[in-house]
């Protein structure tokens, strides 16, 4: 049976406050731990209207206090905004808290804006060397791969010790993080929600040149996938009508709360816009169980995925609830049943 798994980005909702919103996550994560899901991680976004979070690891440590088996982790961690010690540290801590249930999933994207980014980390660095290579290897090394004879780091001592870093897993768009993900020995995950690569050319080119090393003896690939569910196909496309909203203001440059269906049904669309959003459904999959299941089956079939992460954003909290659960029992899962 195939895995399921949660990407949540806590969104925020026209009418709802950001702090509803976590909440919100905690509700869903104690829901799908129920349902018998995988995972459930959360990612790291800065000074986004839609989005609750900007710091993983304190929803990773309230998720993992009131759930009982869901492994819980970042999805992910965005390393060029951090210190590799100060990651090392957090997570080897969320581990010893929770141990054999945190994940690791780190980027190379500053998960927000140019100015922004500027003031999460003043120092950018060269723009024309890539240093997130160089990142990895010191966040592997404080993980326990330790650091060469002479090496100024080399006496220092991580706490808490005695503590593994979790396994790591590398986030990707691209064949930039599959190559990544295949040389460290790590696991990837592939963001089809909002890439514009092939995902079956990724996922295939990271199984293709895994080679074991620090992070992991073998391949892991996790496909990340927009999904909205509900009873009927026309229930389901209701729903969707806010996303679609939503991402066709993100195309014009507005980011604000994800509109209600309500609030969807209110705007004139002219054709330039339903092309817009035909263009992004190729990234959003919307319909019934079976329709769904279909769908996604397919793809999982084509880029021979391990694991599907679904991330599902609608404006009523019951109805992503319910998604999540379909989707459950569409693919099998013997607890959602």
């Amino acid at each position: 049976m195939l895995p399921l798994s949660v990407l949540d980005l806590s969104p925020v909702v026209s009418g709802v406050t950001p702090a509803d919103s976590l909440r919100r996550s905690i509700d869903l994560a104690r829901h799908v731990d129920r349902l018998g899901y995988a995972r459930y991680w959360t990612a790291e976004h800065h000074a986004i209207a839609s989005v609750a979070s900007p710091a993983p690891e304190i929803l990773i440590g309230q998720v993992a206090a009131v759930t009982k088996t869901i492994r819980v982790g970042a999805g992910g961690v965005m390393l060029p905004n951090h210190a590799p010690l100060l990651v090392a540290e957090r997570y080897r801590m969320l581990e010893a808290l929770f141990p054999g249930r945190i994940d690791l999933g780190v980027g190379r994207a500053p998960g927000t804006d140019p100015v922004t980014s500027f003031a999460v980390r003043r120092w950018q660095g060269d723009p024309n060397v890539d240093d997130f290579p160089e990142r990895l290897a010191e966040l592997m090394a404080w993980g326990g791969g330790g650091f060469p004879e002479g090496h100024p780091f080399r006496t220092i001592a991580v706490m808490p010790g005695g503590v593994a870093l979790p396994p790591v897993f590398i986030l990707g768009s691209s064949d930039y993080g599959a190559r990544m993900a295949a040389k460290t020995g790590a696991g990837f995950a592939f963001a089809h929600h909002f890439a514009s690569h092939d995902a079956a050319a990724a996922m295939l080119d990271y199984r293709a040149h895994f080679a074991p090393g620090l992070c992991g003896e073998r391949p892991h690939a996790i496909l990340a996938v927009a999904a909205i569910c509900a009873e009927t196909d026309a229930e389901a496309e209701r729903l969707a009508s806010g996303a679609d909203l939503s991402a066709l203001r993100r195309m014009r440059g507005t980011y604000g709360p994800l509109p209600s269906p309500q609030e969807a049904a209110m705007e004139t669309h002219g054709p330039a816009d339903l092309v817009a959003i035909r263009r992004n459904r190729s990234r959003l999959f919307v319909g019934g169980p079976a329709r769904l299941a279909a769908q996604l089956g397919e793809l999982v079939k084509d880029t021979m995925a391990d694991e599907l992460m679904i991330v599902t954003a609608v404006h009523d909290p019951a109805a992503r609830i319910r998604s999540y659960g379909l989707i459950a029992e569409a693919f099998g899962l013997a607890m959602a049943a």
